[in-house]
């Protein structure tokens, strides 16, 4: 059966230990989806050149300040897989190598956690290169996607409005230019206009305080890349929180 491709706004790393509406949905996500095992592509291995890893059990990045102590207590060890490391070597050819000095980072398990809490399914990461434009990496999504119909889950983790500098932890929703980025990209996923994802600059002044650095939007490149034309698009989490961060996310199912 070939797996599905999830993009998922992680938001703050405390939905790790938290339960509300986004980490409810992540529970329920993983009741639902059997992979063999995970390839993700997060914004915390933001890098020059692309690199994946190839440990038996690549370890746990807390790659996070000053949050309280119990979230640096979740200690989300995982598996990695030989078998898909070696598959994406062989999607990506030369353009890909290995790097074992970074793991699973909190743009990965703080989700995981939540889908996945017996820790069962194994998880390798691919680096976002900082130097490649969205064609890109959407490119290299697209040669992946052959990875789906092995059982292997594709999933980005990031946030399509991501602006720290702009947080405001008292607002509940989003500002008015959050607003409209967020459902500007969700419109063009929809009509499957993936062009305009992919030149979201063209948003003019909304793009540029949604994506004031590009390590939380392009992941989402990926999973476009990785979907097909078949695929049914569900959105789930729609929803932009602390003025500056969207938590939308979409799964690509095939059809059948």
């Amino acid at each position: 059966m070939k797996q599905a491709v999830i993009f998922v706004g992680h938001g703050s790393p405390m939905n790790a230990i938290e339960q509300n509406a986004f980490t409810a949905s992540w529970q329920t996500l993983g009741k639902a989806i059997k992979p063999k095992a995970i390839l993700m592509v997060s914004a915390h291995w933001f890098t020059k050149g692309t690199w994946t890893q190839d440990e038996k059990q690549p370890k746990v990045i807390n790659d996070m300040y000053g949050f309280p102590k119990p979230l640096y207590e979740v200690n989300y060890q995982v598996q990695g897989d030989l078998g898909l490391t070696n598959r994406v070597r062989q999607c990506l050819g030369s353009t890909v190598d290995i790097n074992n000095s970074w793991g699973i980072d909190h743009g990965a398990w703080s989700v995981l956690v939540h889908m996945f809490p017996n820790r069962d399914v194994p998880v390798v990461q691919l680096s976002v290169d900082a130097l490649k434009a969205p064609e890109a990496h959407f490119e290299i999504g697209r040669k992946l996607s052959v990875l789906r119909d092995e059982g292997y889950l594709i999933m980005g983790s990031g946030n399509i409005v991501h602006n720290l500098r702009k947080v405001d932890f008292h607002k509940e929703n989003g500002e008015a230019w959050a607003d409209a980025f967020d459902l500007k990209i969700r419109d063009a996923i929809v009509a499957r206009d993936y062009d305009k994802c992919l030149n979201y600059r063209q948003f003019g002044d909304v793009a540029e305080l949604a994506v004031p650095t590009t390590d939380h939007y392009d992941p989402l490149l990926y999973c476009l890349g990785a979907s097909l034309e078949s695929d049914t698009v569900e959105i789930f989490n729609e929803a932009r929180v602390m003025g500056s961060l969207s938590m939308t996310s979409y799964i690509f199912r095939d059809k059948a």
